[in-house]
């Protein structure tokens, strides 16, 4: 019998790009997945490519009482939420000083705070159930920063901060707390993020694809696993960047700032 069968997986962020890829996996393995998101017509498309029972509901993680009105309906609609999965944010690649403060302000409450808004909810309903997993779509951007995304960065790296800490709070009631760490995937979010095109073109050598990110999604969720690098080579040379962190300015500070 697979791990997920059967498994209630509440999914934000999921009318497109790796949030819509990983509930079609889940989906896939015997899962239920729970699809929201901001755009209705993006997910009824998404829905029409979802084997087995599945749910979808309109959400902004953005809005307080929606977030509490989809998650008391979904636990409601499906009797229990087994994994919450925060996948829902955005980036916008521009210069500090020429980024507005709106931009740093509405990032950080879509891509932190729309975070603890859903966990805040999902919290006692995994408490009452007896445990859960929740698995925050976190960054590679949380752990070294580079020109042009200062306010993109500055959420990841709180999401990175809230996740870590989450993980020792939990642990005690039977819920895990996971972080998903991708760089670069070619979806919708990086064409937002980067309309002119030129931050794609640089790094399209080692761009993830969407299919391999919510593949590696899948398996944090079936094993567990506190954190993931994707990939996995980038997450050596960030570890190796913080050990000596001048001298790898000096040798690879032309290759980072691509934007």
């Amino acid at each position: 019998m697979q791990v997920l069968q059967g498994k209630i997986i509440f999914i934000t962020g999921a009318a497109s790009g790796i949030g819509a890829e990983t509930a079609r996996q889940l989906a896939d393995r015997g899962a239920i997945p729970i699809i929201t998101g901001r755009n209705e017509m993006k997910l009824k498309d998404t829905a029409a490519s979802l084997k087995g029972a599945f749910g979808c509901y309109k959400l902004d993680v953005r809005d307080q009482d929606e977030v509490s009105n989809v998650i008391a309906r979904a636990a409601y609609d499906f009797g229990r939420i087994d994994v919450l999965l925060n996948n829902a944010g955005y980036g916008l690649f521009e210069a500090f000083e020429d980024a507005p403060l709106e931009h740093f302000a509405d990032m950080m409450d879509t891509n932190y705070m729309g975070i603890v808004r859903c966990t805040k909810m999902v919290l006692p309903i995994m408490r009452h159930q007896g445990g859960g997993h929740i698995v925050n779509v976190a960054s590679m951007a949380g752990k070294l920063s580079t020109a042009k995304a200062s306010g993109y960065a500055a959420t990841k790296h709180a999401v990175l901060g809230l996740t870590n800490a989450l993980r020792t709070e939990l642990k005690p009631l039977g819920i895990a707390v996971s972080a998903v760490n991708p760089g670069p995937i070619d979806t919708p979010f990086l064409h937002a993020a980067d309309p002119e095109g030129n931050y794609a073109k640089n790094v399209r050598s080692y761009m993830l694809k969407p299919d391999k990110v919510a593949e590696a999604i899948v398996r944090v969720i079936e094993r567990q696993t506190p954190e993931v690098d994707l990939p996995w080579s980038a997450g050596i040379g960030i570890r190796l960047y913080s050990m000596a962190p001048r001298l790898a300015d000096k040798v690879a500070g032309r290759f980072l700032n691509r934007k």
